[in-house]
């Protein structure tokens, strides 16, 4: 359900009670009333040199949205197995639909490719995670969507920060406020950017002089590998591979935050290919182990474009299913 503060004829009396009596299971560290946060958030953005029409455009008639609270209380990164999540966004049709969309699309990548060396299956496997290539991009209101999760609390400083970035991107002209639609997080276009994403990696691709990340597929995909290569990605280098860990492996050495080793000293550790065979000589990449389902479940070395896609999601169970999904793509 979404609330508007133009339903109710005593909106303050409503919106200070909107945690208690609006959003049923959500409790709110925010005991200001929703338009006297709203009007400090403007006049922060004033100061910050935000224009006025900028601020009425995004900001007038927005309120908090339940569903948006309820989205946040149930990531399927989080929820999810890597199992079940994988087997959700990796089927043999998505499959089929990425290949095909990596051949229709084989010279806008090769171009955008010669500028940021990122190897095409990337690129498209998170534009296929993301969005469906492009047909599910959000239909939240991205002013509303961040100012719910800002005034929420439990992050509010993070989408505070983000909800002024969404203003910065219509005030310097390369949205208008009507077209800021995007995830309940507030992630938006084709490669859901969050606004500081777009501020920082979005690309101008097409030379229209603005990224539009909404429409635009050579802004969309220079985008993304944009965001890829600032994020240290290695357009030689693979992401990783399933592995088969020997009996007794040492729990501490499954760490891929803390535990970097060469390829072959996990093959002196016994660490091997699924079927047993040795692991690569060449290159000896530093690697890490990732066990996503714990002990007794599917093992994985991961090498630094892994750790690139984790800047984009800090999630294991994402990165490991944009490496499956470009593995397959690449498959003939």
């Amino acid at each position: 359900m979404r609330f508007r503060m133009s339903h109710f004829p005593n909106r303050r009396a409503v919106l200070a009670g909107l945690a208690a009596a609006c959003m049923p299971g959500f409790a709110l560290a925010n005991d200001q009333p929703f338009d006297a946060w709203l009007r400090d958030l403007r006049a922060e953005g004033r100061q910050k040199g935000l224009k006025d029409s900028t601020l009425d455009d995004a900001l007038r008639g927005i309120a908090p949205i339940a569903r948006v609270l309820e989205l946040d209380r149930a990531q399927p990164e989080i929820r999810l197995t890597f199992e079940e999540y994988l087997a959700r966004v990796v089927n043999d049709q998505r499959v089929r639909n990425a290949r095909d969309r990596v051949k229709e699309n084989a010279e806008l990548l090769d171009r955008v490719t010669q500028r940021f060396p990122v190897q095409p299956r990337f690129i498209v496997a998170l534009w296929a995670i993301e969005t469906n290539f492009g047909a599910n991009t959000g239909g939240f209101n991205v002013f509303a969507a961040l100012a719910t999760l800002a005034y929420d609390g439990r992050r509010a400083a993070f989408f505070r920060e983000e909800l002024f970035n969404a203003l910065r991107i219509v005030d310097r002209g390369h949205a208008k406020a009507a077209d800021m639609r995007g995830s309940w997080a507030g992630a938006m276009g084709q490669c859901q950017f969050m606004p500081s994403s777009y501020l920082a990696y979005a690309v101008d691709f097409d030379g229209n002089g603005h990224p539009d990340i909404w429409q635009s597929r050579p802004d969309v995909f220079a985008s993304i590998a944009n965001y890829l290569v600032k994020a240290n990605w290695r357009g030689t280098e693979n992401w990783g591979r399933q592995v088969a860990l020997p009996a007794g492996f040492a729990r501490d050495l499954v760490d891929h935050n803390k535990v970097t080793k060469p390829l072959s000293e996990w093959q002196a550790l016994g660490v091997r290919m699924p079927n047993g065979s040795d692991l690569p000589a060449a290159p000896d990449l530093p690697a890490s182990i990732v066990q996503p389902m714990g002990e007794g479940g599917r093992a994985f070395v991961v090498y630094n474009n892994f750790r690139s896609i984790m800047r984009w999601n800090r999630s294991v169970n994402f990165a490991l299913s944009v490496g499956h999904l470009a593995d397959r793509i690449g498959e003939v």
